[in-house]
C-alpha cells in the first residue's frame, strides 16, 4: 500500500471538517486520523499535541478570513461613476460577500471561528478584526458616495456611525444566514464535505437582506 502524503494543512482541513460535523470540542485525534485514513500516531509527526493543532487551525483561519475583502478593486470607481447607483454597488458587494462565505473552505472556517469565539480569545480577535475591516471598507464607500453626490454630505462622525450600523447589520445577517445554511447542509449530507456545498444560494433570504440595505441607504438620501 502506498504511503499517504499528509501535510499540516491537510490535517487542519480534516480538523475543520470534523469540527463542522461534531464541534471543535468534540473532535478527537482519532476523528481526524479516521478522516485522513491514517494511524493516530502519525499526526504527531506534524503536531506535538491536539492543542497545537487547534491553535494552528485558528491561525490558518485567521489568515484566510482576514484576506477576504468586502471591497473589490473597482468598487470605489463604480461608486464615483454617475451611471452606477450606490444601491447596485452594495447589492453586488453583499451578494459576492455572502457567496464567498457559503462556499468551501470559508464556510467551514466561518462556522469554526464563530463557534469558538465564545471560548477562545484568538477566535474572538479574528471575528472582531473581520468586522472592523468591513466597517472600514464601508466607510470608504460612503465617503466616495458623498464626494460624488450620491448621498448627502456627512460629518466624519456620521459616516463612521452609518458605516458601523450597516456593517453590523450585514455581519449579523451573515451569521444567521450561515447558521441556516449549516443546518441545511446537515439535513442534506450528500451536499456536505466532499461535494461541498452543492446547495444553491438561498435567494429569498439574500433578497430580504438586500431590501433592508436599500431602506438603509434611502435614509442617507440616496439619489
Amino acid at each position: 500500500m502506498a504511503k499517504k502524503h499528509i501535510s499540516r494543512e491537510k490535517i487542519i482541513q480534516s480538523f475543520l471538517t470534523s469540527a463542522f460535523d461534531k464541534s471543535a470540542g468534540a473532535t478527537s485525534l482519532t476523528d481526524i486520523a479516521d478522516i485522513l485514513e491514517i494511524k493516530k500516531a502519525s499526526l504527531y509527526n506534524h503536531f506535538g499535541s491536539r492543542d497545537e493543532m487547534y491553535a494552528s487551525t485558528l491561525e490558518f483561519c485567521a489568515k484566510e478570513i482576514t484576506a477576504v475583502n468586502f471591497l473589490t478593486d473597482r468598487t470605489l470607481d463604480s461608486v464615483r461613476n454617475p451611471r452606477t447607483s450606490l444601491l447596485s454597488v452594495f447589492k453586488r458587494l453583499i451578494t459576492r460577500y455572502f457567496n464567498m462565505f457559503e462556499s468551501e473552505p470559508l464556510f467551514q472556517m466561518y462556522v469554526f471561528v464563530h463557534s469558538e469565539q465564545y471560548f477562545n480569545i484568538s477566535a474572538l480577535k479574528i471575528v472582531t478584526e473581520s468586522n472592523r475591516k468591513i466597517t472600514e471598507e464601508i466607510t470608504k464607500i460612503l465617503h466616495a458616495a458623498a464626494e460624488s453626490g450620491k448621498i448627502k454630505a456627512m460629518t466624519e462622525k456620521s459616516v463612521k456611525e452609518a458605516a458601523g450600523a450597516l456593517s453590523s447589520f450585514i455581519t449579523s445577517r451573515l451569521d444567521f444566514y450561515i447558521a441556516e445554511r449549516k443546518e441545511t447542509v446537515r439535513q442534506n449530507p450528500e451536499s456536505g464535505a466532499g461535494s461541498l456545498f452543492a446547495l444553491p444560494t438561498d435567494e429569498a433570504s439574500l433578497s430580504g437582506i438586500l431590501k433592508i440595505t436599500e431602506a438603509f441607504l434611502g435614509n442617507l438620501q440616496l439619489e
